[in-house]
């Protein structure tokens, strides 16, 4: 990328100035972003969602995928069973009635052309077709980072191994992925051979590194955010595994580690000439918290009242900016599962990270994608849902339905965040035309509460940023 100043080839980048509390003050965008940097602190901080006889803060029941999927595999039958296990559908969410299954019935709704806030809409097939769409690499002058939710490499998906090659797992996005500068995740999983399961837990993943490394590799996958409430499902050897083998691979990560200072360590990741650092907690499975002699999860309850949180996380913060990084991004494991819309709770975070001086927040821990939001300059994706599982697909919540998180930036900043459709089969593809108008349609809805009004381009919404 090129530098702002042209002239001198320097960047200019500076340090956010303190105020009377010696605690950092928002800056303008463009101020702050100097070059074009990103510092993401991969902040993964939600409620428990699967620990056996655990309900969510504030009333609201989590729970957790599945026990089986109902997913069929890209190009072979369907031959799992459909999970039975109990799924609450919290209070509050839009959805329909939702039953364990895919069904094939669809409403007219989520068919044929459509209408949003930006006016009438070309049809889906006009809209989808490669033609008429810009997919290629971003544009010269402009790097461009891929976000996106859990990546579950674990049961159903692990058994690709034994039938499919790595690459698999992206079917037609891999050259997406691969015309990308690198691709964010949360990591739902250990990879590892070893470790025995945690008591007294619901659910349990883990992948084998022979297949499930190359697999994130071909992905083009950069970093991989640990803070999560999967990463000790098989005790510490598994999660010690998991960072050693990222670490081998040539994938940054943070969030979890040896101890607890291991765990809150920034990761840092250069993407397109933007120098990017990456920072990790959670508030889900407490029981999961690294500790000063123990390997475990950045663990921190997400409350912005609570005084030992905002030490906590203006530490991380501290020292993320140490390395001078071009941009800082919170990514954010939080909140309960099957929720469309963020609890008051965690928009409040969300600002609060952003009075902080944080660029991006990469929200993900519901299994749906949750609006937009721009707050300050800084971008809020509240929840990025599930990219790779072989999660019970609820009808209502639909969430095997999603978008690949594309955020471009240029020497001034952030240029555009582009919404690419996809839907998730165990692997992962381009969306249909149906299943691509019916995430627009969501995402307009939800994004619209924040404020923020997409652009339509092809089969992608689009939000420019150039103003941000």
């Amino acid at each position: 990328m090129p530098p702002l100043d042209a002239g001198s080839g320097k960047s200019l980048k500076r340090a956010p100035p303190r105020g009377t509390d010696g605690h950092t003050v928002r800056v303008p965008r463009r101020q702050f972003l100097g070059a074009s940097a990103l510092a993401v602190l991969a902040g993964c901080l939600g409620d428990t969602d699967d620990d056996a006889g655990t309900t969510a803060t504030r009333g609201t029941a989590a729970t957790e995928a599945g026990s089986a999927t109902n997913r069929t595999r890209p190009g072979t039958p369907s031959d799992a069973a459909t999970a039975t296990a109990d799924e609450t559908v919290p209070e509050g969410t839009t959805a329909e009635t939702v039953e364990p299954g895919r069904g094939s019935e669809k409403t007219g709704a989520e068919t044929g052309a459509e209408t949003t806030e930006a006016g009438t809409e070309a049809t889906d097939s006009e809209a989808t077709d490669p033609e008429t769409t810009r997919d290629g690499p971003a544009d010269a002058g402009r790097a461009r980072i891929g976000f996106t939710g859990d990546v579950m490499l674990g049961r159903s998906v692990d058994e690709y191994r034994d039938s499919r090659p790595p690459e698999s797992l992206w079917g037609d996005l891999r050259s997406r992925l691969d015309a990308l500068d690198g691709l964010f995740v949360n990591l739902e999983t250990t990879i590892s051979e070893r470790g025995e399961k945690w008591p007294d837990r619901t659910y349990y993943f883990r992948a084998d590194p022979d297949w499930s490394i190359p697999a994130l590799r071909t992905g083009n996958v950069a970093w991989a955010s640990l803070a999560n409430n999967h990463l000790l499902d098989f005790g510490t050897a598994a999660l010690l595994d998991t960072v050693s083998n990222l670490d081998r691979a040539g994938i940054a990560n943070s969030g979890a580690g040896r101890d607890v200072e291991a765990a809150r360590e920034p990761a840092r990741v250069t993407a397109g000439g933007v120098d990017v650092a990456l920072v990790s907690f959670t508030d889900n499975s407490p029981g999961y918290a690294a500790e000063s002699d123990r390997p475990g999860t950045a663990y921190v309850e997400m409350d912005v009242d609570d005084p030992r949180t905002r030490r906590i996380v203006r530490g991380a913060l501290e020292r993320a900016r140490e390395s001078d990084p071009d941009l800082l991004v919170a990514s954010l494991h939080w909140g309960p599962n099957w929720v469309v819309r963020p609890d008051e709770q965690y928009v409040e975070f969300a600002h609060w990270l952003a009075d902080e001086g944080v660029d991006l927040v990469h929200g993900h821990s519901a299994h749906v994608f949750q609006g937009v939001e721009v707050y300050g300059g800084t971008l809020i994706l509240h929840d990025t849902g599930d990219f790779v599982d072989d999660y019970v697909v609820k009808e209502g919540l639909h969430n095997d339905r999603n978008f690949l998180f594309e955020v471009a930036l240029d020497a001034s900043g952030f240029a555009e965040l582009r919404l690419l459709p996809v839907e998730i089969d165990v692997g992962v593809h381009r969306a249909s035309e149906e299943a691509a108008a019916w995430a627009r349609e969501r995402m307009t809805e939800l994004s619209a509460a924040f404020g923020t009004t997409f652009e339509r381009d092809g089969a992608a919404l689009v939000l420019p940023l150039d103003d941000a």
